[in-house]
């Protein structure tokens, strides 16, 4: 495995637009993290009504939530970054060399799943260094690992967000068509669905495959005011959820490409 992922970053090194993208992720980041600072800066703290909504967001421990829960609206950078990999090699056919070199198909998709692993991974380190220099500067004397578990929430709906864009990369194969329906389902469709079935049901769209991972990380300001209107969440169905859905993927995903036609 450690010689296919070689060869993967080999592909990779020399994508322009990969490493583009992923710069401008890792700018995009940051860059919402200081308007956020910027903006909870000028806020008023005077009175218990801006207290309870603002808070100490940028302070420990709040500032692993904080980062994690903006952080999480650009997840679709992510997955665009997937898509743009992998429908990169329909493109100039390296699958089909890859097949012809000799590797397995398995081995081939089992590595662009382990690219989705170490996209989502990079895209958290990201996340916790943004997050602790921001805290640091804030109040270094405040700092804990007190609610540290929303890294790792913003890791598995990093790696769902990939696993998604794969799966949906191998469905439709090329770029345009893929990033237009990816963008559709995660921004719309997915978003109405989830009104449909809580309003019917007995909020059964917190469990829809994205949703599952989107609610890990709720929103963390104004909590006291907030969830007096809103659903309580129940984090382990939520996990154990997020973790079929991941093993779902990623087994249409291999039994789609060894079925595929080069």
């Amino acid at each position: 495995m450690f010689q296919l992922l070689k060869v993967e970053w080999m592909k990779v090194k020399h994508y322009r637009t990969f490493w583009v993208l992923s710069i401008l992720y890792l700018v995009s980041v940051f860059g919402a993290i200081y308007i956020a600072h910027q903006i909870w800066t000028l806020a008023p703290k005077n009175n218990e009504m801006s207290k309870a909504v603002v808070g100490a967001l940028f302070n420990f421990p709040d500032i692993w939530h904080l980062v994690s829960y903006i952080s999480s609206f650009l997840m679709f950078m992510l997955g665009l970054l997937i898509i743009i990999s992998f429908t990169n090699e329909y493109s100039y056919k390296t699958h089909r060399q890859n097949i012809i070199d000799g590797w397995s198909r398995k081995e081939f998709i089992l590595v662009k799943i382990a690219l989705t692993i170490i996209v989502a991974l990079a895209a958290t380190v990201a996340v916790f260094i943004t997050a602790l220099l921001f805290g640091l500067q804030e109040n270094a004397t405040s700092f804990t690992f007190e609610k540290i578990e929303f890294i790792g929430y913003f890791f598995i709906q990093a790696v769902s967000y990939c696993s998604a864009a794969l799966l949906f990369s191998l469905l439709f194969k090329r770029s345009g068509i893929t990033i237009g329906v990816f963008f559709l389902y995660t921004l719309i469709l997915e978003n109405m669905l989830t009104a449909f079935l809580n309003h019917y049901t007995d909020n059964f769209g917190r469990y829809l495959p994205l949703e599952t991972t989107d609610n890990l990380i709720r929103i963390p300001f104004g909590k006291a005011i907030i969830n007096q209107f809103m659903a309580s969440f129940n984090t382990p169905a939520l996990l154990i959820m997020a973790t079929v859905y991941l093993a779902l993927y990623y087994f249409i995903s291999v039994k789609k490409f060894e079925s595929d036609d080069l």
